[in-house]
Order: structure tokens, then sequence, then C-alpha cells
């Protein structure tokens, strides 16, 4: 429970990396959260996303082990994720953790700008630490 109520407290670290206002790919722009009116949500809002991703995170068993892992992903129009990629991780299979929970995350609700619904860059940082 300690460790479920730790991750819960380490995810309120989340943050929404943005790079440029927007990049093409496959001639379908990409925004950066702050290029658009309304930034994606996960459903229930971020204290719901918290605790999908403390329920889901299996930590390795490895004492003392602590870092951040990097993760960045795209939010389509339809709410999946795609593009998942670890940018930094701490090693003992904890990128790939991620990646496995994000995979299985639920829709969002996509961003939308100029009333249109568009596809998101959203990064996050996973704090890990295990006893």
């Amino acid at each position: 429970m300690n460790k479920i109520l730790y991750l819960l407290m380490v995810f309120f670290s989340i943050q929404i990396v943005s790079a440029q206002e927007a990049t093409t790919v496959s001639n379908d722009k990409v925004y950066s959260p702050n290029g658009v009116d309304i930034k994606p949500e996960f459903p229930g809002g971020v204290t719901e996303f918290y605790r999908y991703i403390g329920k889901n995170y299996k930590l390795p068993k490895v004492e003392k082990l602590a870092g951040k892992i990097y993760v960045t992903f795209v939010i389509e129009i339809d709410g999946s994720i795609t593009g998942m990629k670890v940018l930094r991780d701490i090693g003992y299979g904890t990128g790939e953790e991620a990646i496995r929970v994000l995979s299985k995350c639920p829709k969002w609700i996509p961003g939308e700008h100029n009333g249109q619904k568009v596809r998101c860059t959203y990064s996050l940082p996973i704090s890990v630490k295990t006893n």
C-alpha cells in the first residue's frame, strides 16, 4: 500500500514538456500542449491518470532503486496513444514497464485547436523508488 501511495505522490510531478508549437509527421501536424486551445486529458482528469499509473505500474524487484523515467507519446485525434518512446530510463525494465502501462491506457480526450481535434505530444516523467 505504501508503494502505491508513494507512486501516486510521485506522479504528481507529471509535467507536460513542450518543444515546438507544431511539427509535421506524415502530413498531419502534431501539436505541443501549449499550441492547442484545449489540451488533451485523461478521462476523469489527472487524478484518475495517477490512479491508473499507480495501479498498473509494476516496480522491479531491485532494492534501493531510485530515479526518473522519461517517456513521450502522441495522443491521436481518436484519443489513442501512439509513438511511445522512452527518452531515459534507469534500467531493470523500468522503461519497458512504462511503455507496457501506456499501451494499455484507456483512450484520452484529444486536444483541440481551432475547433478541430488534433494530434498532440505529451511527455511524462515517472519517478521510481523501491525499498
